[in-house]
């Protein structure tokens, strides 16, 4: 099995169809005298059309390695295709503008902000890419998610939930080619949590598209089209077509100790 992921590995050769194509990530911090790596080699592909989850125990790995995909933070090496674009070679100014254009973000955190109005930060991409914001767009969005009546209302007086489906009609608005998700449905109840969860599969599903999400809930990965699982900072199991026990199963041995 991890053979075959590996095989979706060399960004420089990789197949037109892939929105994201990892090889060999390796990723090392400064603890003091030591540098302690959390990626150990990773290589992995996300073609254009798939919704992939990504789990693993706490401290495997997971959020670091989407901060690496999302060309958030760089590699210690390794190589990233990102939407046609290899990282290593754009400028840190190209980097930001292809973000802000091109890859969608949704953090259990929001990001929103707080003195504008739920509209107003559905705007913001398109107002930070120097663009018009499509008035007609931006009020569909709000409407999908349940919050056309709340678009005058700013992120302190909105609910938990409701900041988080603000965040995705901002990824709606923006539409992105690539989407990332770290734990989206983690501070949600459970219908909001099916809301985001549907609009982040028709995201992912629709032509030219993909979605990445960083998850613990084995119902959010069941629901998606891969599962990778990591450990120890390693890419060690895949899954398709899995059942939500099974999904959770195969978490919890990897949580298990390994043997001596």
């Amino acid at each position: 099995m991890v053979s075959q992921i590996r095989e979706s590995a060399d960004p420089a050769t990789a197949p037109t169809d892939w929105a994201i194509a990892a090889q060999e990530l390796r990723k090392s911090y400064r603890a003091g005298q030591r540098e302690v790596e959390i990626l150990h080699g990773v290589s992995l592909g996300v073609r254009a059309g798939e919704l992939v989850a990504v789990m693993g125990p706490s401290g495997s790995g997971k959020s670091t390695l989407m901060y690496c995909l999302a060309g958030l933070e760089a590699p210690t090496s390794g190589r990233v295709l990102l939407a046609g674009q290899q990282l290593e070679r754009l400028s840190r100014a190209d980097l930001a503008r292809m973000r802000r254009s091109q890859v969608g973000f949704v953090f259990q955190s929001y990001n929103l902000i707080p003195t504008l109005t739920a509209a107003e930060n559905v705007a913001l991409p398109h107002l930070l890419a120097g663009n018009r914001p499509p008035a007609e767009l931006i009020a569909q969005t709000l409407e999908t998610v349940g919050l056309a009546d709340r678009a005058d209302a700013r992120p302190p007086s909105l609910s938990g939930g409701e900041q988080q489906r603000v965040a995705l009609a901002r990824v709606l608005a923006q539409q992105p080619a690539v989407l990332f998700a770290d734990e989206p449905t983690g501070a949600l109840d459970t219908r909001t949590g099916e809301l985001v969860l549907a609009e982040l599969a028709r995201i992912a599903h629709s032509p030219g598209r993909c979605a990445l999400v960083v998850t613990h809930d084995p119902k959010v990965a069941a629901a998606c089209d891969r599962i990778l699982f990591l450990r120890d900072g390693s890419l060690v199991q895949e899954l398709r077509g899995a059942s939500v026990e099974v999904v959770a199963s195969t978490l919890a041995g990897l949580g298990a100790p390994r043997e001596a």
